[in-house]
């Protein structure tokens, strides 16, 4: 697939205005998008910048709220790989109008835009995921995960006998990834306060303006939620990194 050059988003929110709640004491004097994946020395907030320059994102909107201090003096100190906006919540505007409220400061409305959650830890070809919403006609583009279980499962034949067991086995249904891609006109259909995932979302399905990219097979992709998310990661980058010695 290739995409127009023009439609090619050059410009992206992040959302990190979550408190994380699960992820204590590791948030309790920081917001969860600045929480360390062990061993990496790098905030999740970090190896999102870094991503998205890596796909061509001169320009990143940071939509913070809880000790969004502490993420903003970082990016003062940091040697960031793009220009980077922050803009803060002062009242909760839910997760539709907050990314309405940081969709208005990007640089450029006439064109496309990335989305990602702050709590994100992926890496895959966004300019692919692009070319796929450009080539749908779509509004809005979500990025399709399929994650595994944290039990391992158990395979038994049609009279009931044990044949296999299968540890940690992805997931049968394809989840919301938590990484976007928006035409221009997407921001206008965004509730000022509110879930878009409740309003703009189910409207946008309805007249098959949503689409869906499954991830591609081998894409690396986890939800930091819990201290457990942070291990895995930690145990997963150092597995990929073995790899490749």
């Amino acid at each position: 697939m290739t995409v127009d050059a023009h439609a090619l988003p050059t410009q992206a929110v992040v959302l990190a205005g979550g408190q994380g709640s699960r992820l204590r004491p590791y948030t309790d004097d920081r917001p969860k998008p600045m929480v360390e994946i062990p061993g990496t020395g790098i905030p999740i907030i970090g190896h999102q910048l870094s991503w998205l320059a890596s796909e061509g994102v001169t320009d990143a909107v940071i939509s913070c709220g809880h000790l969004a201090e502490v993420l903003q003096e970082w990016l003062d100190s940091a040697d960031l790989p793009l220009k980077v906006t922050t803009v803060v919540e002062r009242e909760p505007l839910g997760r539709g109008g907050g990314l309405k409220y940081a969709a208005a400061h990007l640089p450029d409305p006439d064109r496309p835009w990335y989305a990602t959650n702050g709590d994100i830890w992926t890496r895959f070809s966004l300019r692919e995921m692009a070319a796929f919403h450009d080539e749908r006609g779509a509004i809005a583009t979500l990025a399709l995960a399929r994650p595994r279980i944290p039990w391992g499962a158990v395979e038994t034949d049609a009279f009931g006998h044990i044949v296999d067991f299968v540890e940690s086995p992805p997931i049968s249904f394809q989840i919301n990834a938590g990484v976007y891609v928006f035409s221009p006109e997407f921001a206008s259909l965004l509730p000022e306060r509110g879930d878009h995932e409740r309003t703009t979302f189910p409207r946008l399905a309805r007249e098959r303006r949503l689409a869906g990219f499954p991830l591609p097979q081998g894409a690396y992709w986890r939800a930091i939620d819990t201290a457990k998310d942070l291990t895995e990661a930690a145990k997963e980058l150092a597995a990929q990194r073995g790899t490749t010695h």
